[in-house]
């Protein structure tokens, strides 16, 4: 932001104006960053179904959404134990990085109790959301 005027002299007033104005535009614009959490395993073929639900919900509600359940059981053997526990640190890792935490059914599995103690502990807006993506206060 320039803070001079045109004839070269400082002009606090109008560089403070134009900067409240691009912050305001920015956030108009602002996606925010939410870590999808629901079920993987049991019925993954399901699970992986309503997981991409979940993802394409959040997109249509203006949201930048990471779900690590769609994305590492692509590379990474859940059935390995030590590939399991690399994920779920992968997991953890997004997670501190995103805005939110929304949370989607009405079952917590042990990885999604996980998710939600983390972003509890660090303070994150935590939404919970019933399999059919209706907001809940709390499943």
């Amino acid at each position: 932001m320039d803070k001079y005027n045109a004839e070269g002299y400082p002009d606090p007033t109008a560089a403070e104006a134009l900067g409240n104005l691009e912050r305001e535009e920015k956030a108009k614009s602002h996606r925010p960053c939410v870590f999808i959490c629901s079920p993987f395993a049991g019925d993954i073929k399901i699970n992986l179904e309503n997981a991409r639900k979940y993802l394409r919900f959040a997109v249509d509600k203006g949201a930048i959404p990471f779900a690590p359940h769609l994305l590492y059981p692509q590379v990474m053997d859940d059935h390995d134990p030590d590939e399991r526990k690399l994920g779920l640190f992968f997991g953890m890792v997004w997670l501190r990085k995103c805005n939110e935490l929304w949370v989607f059914g009405s079952h917590i599995s042990s990885g999604m109790r996980t998710e939600i103690d983390k972003a509890t502990k660090h303070r994150m807006t935590i939404r919970y959301f019933t399999e059919n993506c209706k907001e809940v206060q709390k499943i």
